[in-house]
């Protein structure tokens, strides 16, 4: 898949115009707070149906006006063309592939594969624990329609027997109890299984790239424990009602899991260098690309926004080397800063972005 041409009306800063991106390589150079970034945001809002910046979509309109709108010609891996439209107007989404109205963002999840790498990454290495649950339910929603679909259905048991518990509707509690039981096993067992396929593509790629015998690992730590059956967890719940009851919300099941990122069984989070850890979350979203590609055989578009600046010149091209198999990649860089090697720059698009505006360097 590849996105061959993209239209920007009110979005962002960017100035309302069609540009060409029907190359492998797109390249978009510019100083700070010039749209780059916004450039990639309206890439993953069509991908997505929303951004990676902000969950309010309201504030992807143009200052000044009360609607926007993206397009997209998308080349699929069969040569065919198609169209993609995003319109926001009256606070209200609307998603159109070739004519045909999106209406479940499920359909749109596995449309355009697409993983943007940002600063923020580093979030998945020091911070919450939501965080990295959200990592590894992205990667793999990405692959696996039933867990996706298992996920949804968990969220929603979960606000129900949480407004049971606020509402003390406590006799419906037992119902709520097995039903998330069931789900909630399914996703423990799938986390476990993918955090143990994740530590064999993260692990060596720490160590390759950062030329290095650090031995980083994710520890999965299942809230529900050893619990391996709907009776085990069943009775667990029941044990922890009072509890529950006090605080006013479940207080275990996979909404609490925790993805604890280890070195040498130490957390890494204390132990490691900002560096080592911005190379760390780097490193996360390429293991997350080749856990897509072994479980699809597809190629991912990628956009991958100002975060190898804080790599030095070696790390940034053991980085890049592992940078492949993707079918279409946006890069943001600074001007004067160095890209590629020269063996790399064919099939590429370069434009300058200065103010809103998009002009292609000649």
């Amino acid at each position: 898949m590849r996105f061959t041409s993209i239209g920007f009306q009110h979005f962002r800063n960017l100035t309302d115009t069609l540009i060409s991106t029907d190359a492998k390589h797109v390249v978009l150079v510019g100083e700070n707070g010039q749209g780059k970034s916004n450039f990639l945001e309206a890439i993953y809002t069509l991908c997505y149906g929303s951004s990676f910046r902000t969950p309010q979509t309201k504030h992807l309109v143009r200052h000044g006006e009360r609607e926007f709108a993206l397009s997209a010609i998308m080349r699929t891996d069969e040569e065919l063309l198609q169209q993609m439209t995003f319109r926001f107007k009256d606070g209200a989404r609307e998603i159109r592939i070739d004519g045909k109205e999106i209406t479940d963002r499920k359909e749109l999840l596995y449309h355009v594969p697409c993983i943007v790498f940002t600063h923020d990454d580093i979030e998945f290495i020091r911070g919450e624990p939501e965080q990295r649950r959200r990592f590894f339910d992205q990667t793999m929603s990405m692959y696996d329609p039933l867990y996706f679909d298992d996920l949804r259905r968990y969220r929603a048991l979960l606000r129900q027997r949480n407004a049971a518990i606020k509402e003390e509707y406590y006799s419906l509690l037992p119902l709520y109890n097995e039903q998330l039981a069931e789900v909630g096993l399914q996703l423990q067992q799938k986390r476990a299984s993918e955090c143990a396929t994740f530590n064999t593509l993260f692990t060596p790629l720490y160590k390759e790239v950062s030329q290095s015998d650090v031995n980083i690992h994710v520890n999965y730590k299942a809230s529900w424990g050893s619990c391996n059956s709907i009776d085990e967890v069943v009775t667990k719940l029941e044990q922890q009602v009072e509890s529950d009851m006090r605080m006013q919300t479940t207080t275990s099941g996979p909404h609490r899991d925790q993805f604890v990122v280890t070195q040498d069984n130490l957390q890494f989070s204390l132990v490691g260098s900002t560096g080592q850890m911005r190379l760390a979350s780097l490193l996360f979203r390429i293991a997350q690309m080749m856990n897509y590609k072994n479980h699809t055989s597809k190629k991912p578009v990628l956009l991958i926004d100002d975060v190898l600046l804080e790599l030095d010149i070696v790390k940034r091209g053991l980085f890049l080397s592992h940078v492949s198999g993707y079918s279409q990649a946006f890069f943001t860089f600074l001007p004067d800063e160095s890209y590629f090697s020269s063996d790399e720059t064919h099939d590429t698009l370069t434009y300058q972005v200065k103010q809103g505006n998009i002009v292609e360097f000649k």
